[in-house]
């Protein structure tokens, strides 16, 4: 899948522009005007409009547009990270060969038809993170021949570009360990790359999210890339987000310095960003959300809303097909208000059984526009991971201030925790109960603590499966392994 874009150079980088035109066209995110005449390779980076819309597009899509994407929904990270790692229990009565194997961590890659686990390289109808990389370089080769965009324009261009493609190897790397570092378009290149060891794929993160930090507006900007004049969308990546990105990325490869001068950096905007109330953090435009990803089909909420909020009747074998785990739900402190605020639960009849469900995102149809957006970013986020920065480098009042940030809004007591061991361990339990359902979070955290041996190794059985340490990280896809002689499969698979 990583090489088919190749052969489709026009199709993916116009479907952007059409998609943006088409489905989003009435959004505010994208209210640009009119597109040209004609389309093509040749000119859709000769107008500020349309070079706009490719970018625009790769939100779009990563909103769901009803059907879900690998960032949301019934494929989403959420649902599927969370059934890998001990965040939620699977409903009996499912019979998706696909759920059942992430739930009980026995992923296959055996065959073109029994491959299950490479949904995030490859994607649902091939929109993987390999799509939307090709996308952003063919963005990078189109936007630096371009004469005669707006300077402004495509600075920005550039530093989202920049971003998306930060942004999703972040997560390559995360399920799938070492992978190819594509920067190019070119075939004759991407045909035979191998994988790169992921401390280079960091480094090109890295130094992707530096550059973003230096293109990207300071302040939210609208669809035809102006600032707002009244109440601003938070669904285009400002510096910000590249640099609570970076944050995280330096947390994860043990750079505690960078990652607590990175976080600061985020908080000090209290212009722009601040702890809302617990109940009002999903909201659209929340002043907690760094970057947010709004809904784009009429009349929805969120994707994850859909697949997350159980109706009265309980889960069933269709759209609701998920509970949250015992594990999870016990790991919640007395008093504590997440657990009020951000879980819920239906008791169907006969009134036997209560499930319990994720309810950060609230409602599923809206009768006007969107009134929740699909939270990636958020300032909590910043907070733990100072916390966890500052008690790494032995600054004990410092992690305990931002870990109490956290625990307050949640209505409890300031942490007891008083040297860097049982900070540390503070930290990741703060995580599990603040970041549940959130883009794998809990899945990475287990791994990068070096307690997912442990953890699963305990829970797995409990779901009907059996642990082995491989089952770290995520299959390749088959055809991509069959396309390239070089590509070689995690093990395990």
């Amino acid at each position: 899948m990583l090489l088919r874009y190749e052969f489709h150079r026009i199709k993916v980088a116009l479907s952007m522009v059409l998609f943006s035109f088409g489905i989003f066209g009435c959004k505010k995110i994208l209210d640009i005007g009119a597109p040209v005449n004609t389309v093509n390779e040749e000119n859709v980076y000769k107008t500020d409009v349309t070079a706009i819309a490719v970018l625009t597009g790769v939100y779009a899509e990563m909103g769901g547009g009803g059907s879900g994407t690998i960032f949301a929904g019934g494929i989403g990270m959420s649902l599927l990270s969370g059934l890998s790692a001990d965040e939620l229990t699977l409903y009996s009565g499912v019979g998706d060969n696909r759920l059942i194997a992430y739930y009980k961590n026995a992923l296959v890659a055996a065959s073109l038809l029994n491959n299950y686990g490479s949904e995030f390289w490859a994607g649902s109808g091939g929109s993987g993170l390999y799509y939307y990389i090709f996308i952003c370089n063919a963005a990078f080769e189109g936007l630096g021949k371009s004469t005669t965009l707006t300077p402004a324009v495509k600075q920005q261009l550039l530093g989202e570009a920049k971003f998306l493609r930060a942004f999703f190897y972040f997560y390559l790397v995360n399920y799938f360990g070492d992978v190819p570092l594509t920067v190019t378009t070119d075939p004759s290149v991407n045909a035979v790359i191998s994988r790169t060891p992921k401390q280079q794929v960091y480094q090109q993160i890295i130094e992707d999210l530096k550059d973003a930090e230096n293109l990207l507006s300071p302040v939210f900007l609208d669809g035809s890339l102006s600032s707002y004049l009244s109440t601003a969308e938070r669904v285009r990546p400002t510096k910000w987000a590249a640099t609570a990105l970076l944050a995280r990325v330096y947390l994860y490869i043990g750079d505690f310095v960078r990652a607590e001068s990175e976080t600061t950096a985020v908080i000090n905007q209290t212009s722009l960003f601040g702890l809302n109330i617990l109940n009002n953090a999903f909201l659209k435009n929340s002043s907690e959300a760094i970057w947010q990803i709004q809904p784009v089909a009429t009349g929805r909420n969120t994707e994850d809303a859909f697949t997350f909020i159980l109706p009265s009747s309980g889960p069933n074998g269709n759209l609701n097909q998920v509970v949250l785990s015992t594990q999870l739900l016990n790991s919640f402190e007395a008093g504590d208000l997440r657990k009020t605020n951000w879980v819920d639960s239906v008791t169907p009849p006969p009134g036997i059984t209560t499930y319990y469900f994720p309810y950060k995102y609230k409602a599923t149809i809206t009768s006007g526009e969107a009134t929740e957006y699909l939270m990636i970013l958020r300032l909590a986020e910043q907070y733990l991971i100072r916390a966890e920065a500052r008690a790494e480098q032995n600054n004990i009042s410092g992690a305990q201030a931002d870990l109490d940030v956290i625990r307050s809004r949640a209505g409890l007591a300031g942490t007891t925790a008083n040297d860097k061991i049982s900070l540390l361990a503070s930290v990741l339990h703060e995580r599990q109960v603040e970041l549940f359902t959130e883009f794998g979070h809990r899945w990475f955290d287990l791994k990068r603590a070096n307690t997912v041996e442990a953890v699963m190794g305990s829970v797995t059985p409990l779901k009907g499966g059996t642990w082995k340490t491989t089952d770290q990280l995520y299959p390749i896809p088959v055809s991509d392994i069959q396309m390239n002689p070089n590509l070689v499969q995690n093990l395990g698979y």
